[in-house]
């Protein structure tokens, strides 16, 4: 993939080290050199945040875009192509996005002072009735992990498998290209050397080289419980 540019985005409360392994396999494995997008995630509202990004993007006047998103960094993604229809051509990864909502973040944020806590983004995109569909042109592969090993099982029962932050169930964005899961907690994603590998060949590919992926099902909304 010679001359593709990728921007990394990162979830709430982190920051760009947490990516490290995953960008230092990207570039061993794929020769991917990720820039990272730094964000207030807190006290930025979205439209402050995607404004920033297509600013960022365009300082580095891409040939071809990849993009990989985190947590709530790929709803920053989702929401960013949204408002600006980036001209360069390229894909998108999400690694434990939580497209259709997030239990553990509505029942976080009913602690006392918590709602504060999660931030503006949070609370604009996961705290109130949001309906989601994956429009862009740009393929979109959505990696979930299964193992639950977040701090949100600590406060939401899940029906199925999770990865301990947001449900499977939660990351299955209508319209994406590919979806699979991996041996992974929510954090964990960005350790995991498979979401790595996972990653690299849908930027490169257009999709999963496991035969596990499963398609989005059809469009639903992304309601809180």
């Amino acid at each position: 993939m010679p001359g593709a540019t990728v921007v990394y985005v990162h979830g709430l409360w982190s920051s760009h080290a947490d990516s490290f392994l995953l960008r230092r396999r990207l570039a061993r494995d794929f020769g991917l050199e990720a820039h990272v997008f730094r964000y207030p995630s807190v006290r930025a509202s979205m439209p402050e945040v995607t404004e920033r990004l297509a600013e960022f993007v365009r300082a580095l006047r891409p040939k071809t875009l990849h993009l990989i998103g985190h947590s709530l960094g790929g709803l920053v993604i989702y929401r960013c192509l949204e408002r600006f229809p980036l001209e360069s051509p390229g894909r998108v990864v999400f690694l434990g996005t939580p497209a259709l909502g997030c239990r553990a973040a509505v029942e976080f944020a009913r602690l006392p002072l918590a709602r504060a806590l999660v931030g503006r983004c949070v609370r604009e995109e996961l705290l109130v009735e949001r309906e989601r569909r994956w429009r862009s042109d740009r393929p979109l592969g959505i990696i979930a992990g299964n193992r639950a090993l977040g701090f949100g099982r600590l406060i939401v029962r899940y029906d199925g498998e999770s990865d301990g932050t947001i449900a499977v169930s939660e990351t299955r964005m209508p319209g994406a290209t590919d979806h699979i899961t991996v041996a992974a907690g929510h954090m964990g994603l960005l350790v995991s050397e498979e979401a790595a590998r996972q990653t690299g060949f849908f930027l490169r590919d257009g999709h999963f080289s496991v035969s596990r992926a499963d398609p989005a099902p059809p469009f639903t909304s992304a309601r809180s419980p």
